[in-house]
């Protein structure tokens, strides 16, 4: 997708092939041009923020009246969304912000789409996951390239805030296929309807298939440039650079974007790009002074850092003093010692109500754009405002559905861990008919509401409130909105006390310590890390929420330092687990510790 704006669509068109940009980015594209199909790649996109990593297919126009396009595209602000839009003539956006229950940064996946006369359906990991049906569809008609980007645009509420210190950013394609539509006689895609017709390995660049784009457009900083398309090693490498370390060359040293204390007094450190892991996780590289650090843990983003601390007060205003810090590149580029200063937590005190969209109103706070220097947020969209001489229904709090927070992708707000009980609040402003906007509600991993229809649900102008209790093991409640049909709108939160406390710990700090589990959910095998300061037995526990008990290992003696414990979820005596919230207990000779965990199947 080129850009989500109609107001830029002049620009757009206007495709430019002078050099003029600060920076270069690449985009691959076949000669080729196809209508319908099953189009299918593997890639691991750029983890940065304020970077698009994409694949789509496109038509070359010479005005919005023919726009046909379908994206596949990976925002490097979202660590839980992949974006899918078809744009149709006129330049109309049909935009779905894809909830995922992994980061797609962090490896490679199979992406997806078929396009037909009659739909346009999304698949990852082989599976479906997103149908357009609507009749827009049947607009898209126009024969389009395979196309392959990455581009930092200039449009920071759809991507995020760039920085030069992002750079290089770097898309990994394993390889890209395309099937072509062939109802009732195919061999491959949704009930056979495809024919296989070719797959590109990227073990070479095939000339007589794709060419390298050196062309530009509006709104996007870069210029795309061949040098920065390669093939290497079976892929193909989509690079981001400035002017002149072009390609594969990397001279630029990570550098700290901020670092964030947490409520139980670890501190988080994210750096500007991928890290050296185990120089990451060499405690002796962190200081902060007047507090020990006892362990450095690189996260799976490989550019945060979780350390954990003794004596740490979260009334004192710390610096952090960082030293040796390397990226992971085969020739390391290494960070001088650098000092920042420690983010404070500004403690939300519950019930915490937030006007989505608008400004202080009574007992709701105002809204702001999620930051890692905020307590709550959201991650694109638009406030606004209706006449205040309207009547919202069903409610006592109808000056607050006045206000509406339009487009948003996420809303995060960061609380302790524990358990919430959360009110959204709705409320169709705009439409007089159901169909017009129908979006899902997510919170915590959970679908709370399925193609939720405000106005199917209670008409116009009527609140409509969707109350859960969620349970938070990251400090951070997070919201999503993916849309079915227009965009997503929220006016309203309320986050107050659930009825039990998550985080139970009962363990002296001077003894031993119990972290959180990691990765968190998961679906396969976590790792449960512990820390002693004194040699003892120990017994590990599992319990579900039952208080069942499912595991229990007799770890034995261990001595001084760091130990680990793997647990399958899906092993031989844990087969009949369902997903949910299990708990894990850490029992030494004089306390005990308890955290939870999520396992999903």
């Amino acid at each position: 997708m080129k850009f989500l704006t109609l107001l830029i669509a002049a620009a757009a068109i206007t495709i430019s092939f002078t050099y003029g940009k600060n920076y270069k980015g690449a985009e691959y594209r076949t000669k080729e041009n196809y209508t319908y199909g099953r189009f299918e790649v593997r890639f691991k996109p750029a983890n940065r923020e304020g970077v698009v990593s994409s694949f789509f297919t496109y038509h070359e126009i010479s005005s919005t009246a023919e726009w046909n396009e379908i994206d596949i595209e990976a925002i490097g602000r979202y660590t839980n969304l992949v974006q899918f839009n078809t744009i149709t003539p006129g330049q109309q956006n049909h935009v779905r912000n894809n909830y995922v229950a992994f980061n797609p940064f962090v490896d490679f996946h199979d992406y997806a789409f078929e396009w037909t006369p009659d739909y346009i359906a999304w698949f990852i990991d082989n599976e479906e996951v997103y149908r357009q049906t609507g009749d827009f569809v049947k607009s898209v008609v126009h024969e389009q390239k395979i196309m392959m980007n990455i581009w930092n645009p200039v449009y920071t509420g759809w991507v995020g805030y760039w920085n030069d210190d992002f750079l290089p950013a770097r898309s990994y394609y394993d390889w890209v296929s395309y099937s072509s539509y062939t109802p009732g006689s195919g061999n491959t895609g949704t009930s056979g309807n495809f024919s296989f017709q070719w797959k590109d390995d990227f073990d070479s660049w095939d000339k007589n298939r794709w060419e390298k784009a050196t062309h530009t457009f509006g709104g996007n900083q870069a210029d795309f440039i061949q040098e920065n398309a390669v093939l290497q090693d079976g892929y193909l490498i989509l690079c981001l650079t400035d002017e002149t370390n072009i390609g594969l060359s990397d001279n630029r040293k990570p550098n700290i974007l901020w670092a964030r204390e947490n409520f139980d007094n670890t501190v988080t450190v994210m750096f500007s790009e991928e890290i050296n892991k185990p120089i990451a996780e060499t405690v002796s590289n962190y200081t902060i002074p007047g507090v020990k650090v006892i362990s450095a843990n690189l996260n799976e983003d490989s550019k945060s850092v979780l350390l954990h601390t003794q004596n740490y007060d979260p009334d004192i205003t710390y610096n952090i003093i960082i030293q040796n810090i390397t990226d992971d590149e085969s020739i390391p580029n290494k960070m001088a010692l650098k000092a920042i200063s420690i983010i404070q937590i500004n403690e939300l005190f519950l019930p915490v109500k937030i006007n989505a969209g608008g400004s202080s109103l009574g007992e709701f706070n105002s809204d702001i754009e999620w930051s890692s220097s905020t307590e709550y947020g959201y991650s694109n969209g638009s406030g606004k405002m209706w006449p205040q001489n309207i009547i919202i229904g069903g409610t006592s709090d109808g000056n607050i559905y006045k206000y509406e927070l339009n487009g948003l992708a996420a809303y995060k707000i960061r609380v302790k861990n524990g358990t919430y009980n959360i009110k959204l609040m709705f409320a169709e402003n705009e439409f007089n008919e159901s169909g017009r906007r129908i979006f899902d509600v997510v919170a915590e991993g959970r679908l709370l509401k399925d193609n939720l229809d405000i106005y199917s649900e209670v008409g116009k102008n009527q609140a409509f409130d969707i109350e859960a209790s969620i349970e938070v093991n990251d400090e951070v409640i997070d919201l999503y909105f993916p849309e079915e049909t227009g965009n997503a709108i929220i006016n309203g939160i309320i986050v107050d006390h659930g009825t039990t406390d998550i985080n139970i710990n009962k363990s002296l700090p001077d003894d031993f310590e119990l972290l959180q589990n990691y990765p968190n959910p998961f679906n396969n095998t976590t790792i449960i890390k512990f820390y002693l300061n004194s040699e003892q037995n120990l017994k590990l526990k599992i319990y579900d929420s039952l208080g069942r008990n499912i595991v229990t290992e007799n770890l034995g003696s261990l001595s001084v330092g760091e130990h680990k414990y793997e647990w399958n979820g899906n092993g031989a005596n844990e087969s009949s687990l369902s997903s949910g919230v299990y708990f894990y207990s850490l029992q030494g000779e004089k306390n005990f510790s308890v955290k939870k965990l999520m396992l999903l199947k």
